[in-house]
Formats: C-alpha cells, sequence, structure tokens
C-alpha cells in the first residue's frame, strides 16, 4: 500500500465527505422524536412486564 502525503489525504477526505448525504433538519427531528417514542413505549412494556412479574411472584410465595 502506497503511503499518501497529509494535502493527498485531505484532499480524499473532502471528496469523500462530498459524497456523503446528509440528512436534512426535519429528517433528524423525526428520527429523534421516533427514538424518544421508542423508548417510552420500550420503558412502559418492561415496566408492565416488570409489574405482572412481581404480581405473579408475591402471589406464589405469598401463598405459602
Amino acid at each position: 500500500m502506497s503511503k499518501t502525503n497529509p494535502v493527498q489525504f485531505m484532499q480524499q477526505v473532502r471528496a469523500e465527505v462530498a459524497k456523503v448525504s446528509w440528512p436534512t433538519r426535519r429528517e433528524v427531528m423525526l428520527t429523534t422524536v421516533m427514538v424518544f417514542i421508542m423508548a417510552a413505549l420500550t420503558a412502559t412494556f418492561f415496566s408492565i412486564v416488570d409489574i405482572v412479574i412481581r404480581f405473579g411472584l408475591t402471589t406464589i410465595v405469598g401463598g405459602f
């Protein structure tokens, strides 16, 4: 593999960055909101599962 000097490296970096498809502000906001919604739904789901398991164990252990 051949070595490139720092100037060539920076030119290659600029060329690659120019190829990147950057998201719009709207897309970033939309995906951020979606992540927060999914995190809230996941937290709610696991909270409900935890409550059901705790109730079941309390019923089994408390019944003896």
